[in-house]
Formats: C-alpha cells, structure tokens, sequence
C-alpha cells in the first residue's frame, strides 16, 4: 500500500481540549449547586467496574468545588442493572454507567459503543472513538434514546471463559449450554453452542448444578473473585467476542442542555480520566490473579484454531447481512469495518512485532 493511501484512509478527526479561557467561569459568576443520582448497571462487589463511577463523582466534584455533585448507585439499588439506558433516557435518573451490547436488543448498532466479535481492541478503540468518528456516530445513535453518551473505561481483551471440559475442536461446541450474551452468544449458537444470558450472581450455581456446561465473564481479576475455577477448571482465551469492550457513562440530554458550560467540561474531563484508570487497573490485577488461578491447578487452553476460524466467517457473514436490512447497523459498520481494517495494518507493523518478539522469542 502506498504511504498517501494508508494515510488517506485513516480518516483521523482530533479531539482537541478547549482552552481555559472558554473552561473557566466569568468573574464573579455564580454557579449553581447540583445534584444528580447515577445508576449503574454494576455491584459494588466488581470493584473496578463499580468504582469507574466513582471516579467519575469524586473528580466532578472537585473540579467544580463541591457544587456538582453526582451520586453513584451500584446496579439493582436505583434500576436493574439492564435497565440503565432507559433510566436515563426517561429522566428516572440524570446519567448512568453502563454498556452498550447490554441493549442490542433495542438496536444491534449499539454494540459498536462496547464491543463486538473480532473488533477493536482497547487502544484501537479509544482511537476510534476519539480520533476516528466513533463519539459523533454513537451520539447520533444514542440521541434516539434521549442520551448523550461518553466512553467510560475498558477491560482490554477479555478471557474466552470457563468450560468444564476441554475444547479440543468445533464439533465439542455442539449442544454446550454456554453462559454468553449478546452477538458472542449469537456467533456462538451458529457454531452449535446453546447460549444462556444470567447475570453474574447466577452463573456459579448455574455451573454447580451443570444447567451451564461453561460461562464467560470478564478475566483473572474479576472471574477469580466469583470462583468459576472451583467447578469448571479449563480456561480458554482469547475472548474474540470482547477485544476491547469499552463502558459508557449515559447523560439525559435534557439534563445534559441545563447544565453550565463549566460543569459540562468538568463532567467530560472526569470521564476521560475514568475510561483511561480502569484499562490501567485492569492490566496491572489481571498478572497476578492469573498466576494465583494457575496456581490452583486451572488450565489454560487457547482455543482452537477451527473455532476461531469458523467464529470469525460466521462473525463477518451476520455483520453483512445485518447492514442489508438495518440502516444505523450499515451506517455505523461501514466506517467502522473501514477504520478496523486500516487499524489492524499499521498495528501488525511496529506493534505486533514488538510484542511477538517479546513475548515469544527466546
């Protein structure tokens, strides 16, 4: 490819701060006390997943004196924890912390907020959304639901999950009751899987029981903490379905039009800092707590490569035809399937193989 055309393709917009002429208030201006009530669709007992919220308050807070304030709920204390978009959409509360393949179900396009199947990772992410067109396509997407979006933390690349016997090829994928939502859960069906949607309390019991053959949920960190390695010992990786599964901070957009220029900025500045801590606190946990599950006898198992193979067909097939019959699919997936693409050249350049080298040469 020629250097004018890769660059060409890149279709790069910056983000660019305003000023602290335009972020700061006139002389003597009076800003008003506000409260708001944030709902999120995560407990407390998922520490960094919970805590991006709080991050979020505590530097709203600080940077507007204490006179913004927003108040965090863990999920299911205000609304179920699936039921953040509409909560915030309504007006029940005024902003959320949430993810977005959480409601394809309203709107498959939504999942390009977090992740889809064979996507971007969390770095190639943030650079779409900021950097690449993902924020204005995702707002125009979002404003149909009354919200005003902004990224709000990523894990990185998830784990493939926890299976209580070994996947040696496609054909043990057959009849497997799986614990998967969204597209993963719909690729996964295609390949002969059964997916189940439960929220993470039901899952251990779910595997106890053997009601789930296997369960998915985030990595070491979290996954160690809700002990899936107890019952089903094979842990598989990657988790193609989740390369960078992005959260969203969710705004009422009536809300979001009251607010002064100096809150406005406040809040949006908290949010990058809340989506950059939780890719950081993720990658420096997970290390230790998957040696810790090692440890304890767990078996880790990359899957095999006639999964991921048929996963992926599969993957890109659904893609295109869901842009044939859904428009806010098609419009948001074309610039994005354009941008991966040109992404996934560059980053096997210099990127893939600095770590290849690294990781794997001795």
């Amino acid at each position: 490819m020629q250097r004018r055309d890769f660059l060409a393709g890149a279709g790069v917009a910056a983000v660019l701060p305003l000023s602290a002429a335009q972020a700061a208030p006139a002389e003597g201006t009076q800003l008003p006390s506000i409260r708001w009530r944030l709902a999120s669709s995560f407990p407390k007992s998922l520490n960094i997943l919970y805590d991006t919220a709080e991050t979020l308050s505590k530097r709203v807070a600080a940077l507007t004196g204490g006179k913004f304030e927003i108040r965090a709920f863990a999920g299911g204390e205000l609304v179920p924890g699936l039921q953040v978009l509409d909560a915030v959409g309504n007006g029940t509360v005024e902003c959320g912390h949430s993810a977005g393949y959480y409601y394809v179900g309203k709107n498959m396009a939504l999942a390009f907020d977090c992740a889809v199947p064979f996507g971007l990772t969390a770095r190639q992410q943030n650079a779409w959304m900021y950097a690449g067109g993902g924020i204005s396509a995702m707002r125009a997407l979002y404003a149909k639901y009354n919200v005003v979006q902004f990224p709000g933390g990523n894990t990185g690349t998830q784990m493939g999950g926890w299976f209580r016997k070994e996947i040696k090829s496609l054909a043990d994928l057959r009849g497997l009751k799986m614990r998967i939502p969204g597209l993963g859960g719909q690729i996964m069906a295609k390949l002969g899987a059964v997916p189940q949607t439960l929220p993470g309390g039901e899952i251990y019991p779910a595997l106890e029981r053997g009601a789930l053959d296997a369960a998915e949920w985030v990595g070491p960190y979290d996954d160690e903490k809700l002990g899936f390695h107890k019952i089903a010992q094979h842990y598989y990786y990657p988790g193609w379905w989740e390369g960078g599964p992005q959260l969203s901070f969710y705004v009422n957009r009536d809300s979001w039009k009251t607010l002064p220029e100096q809150y406005r900025q406040a809040f949006e500045a908290a949010t990058f800092e809340a989506n950059q801590l939780m890719l950081a606190q993720y990658d420096a946990r997970n290390p230790p707590a998957l040696l810790r599950l090692v440890g304890q006898g767990v078996k880790l198992h990359p899957y095999p490569k006639d999964v991921m193979l048929a996963a992926r067909r599969a993957t890109f097939a659904m893609y295109e035809q869901e842009a044939k019959i859904d428009p806010d699919f098609a419009a948001i997936y074309r610039s994005w399937k354009q941008f991966r693409d040109t992404e996934f050249q560059w980053f096997k350049v210099a990127e893939a193989a600095y770590s290849n080298f690294n990781y794997y040469v001795k």
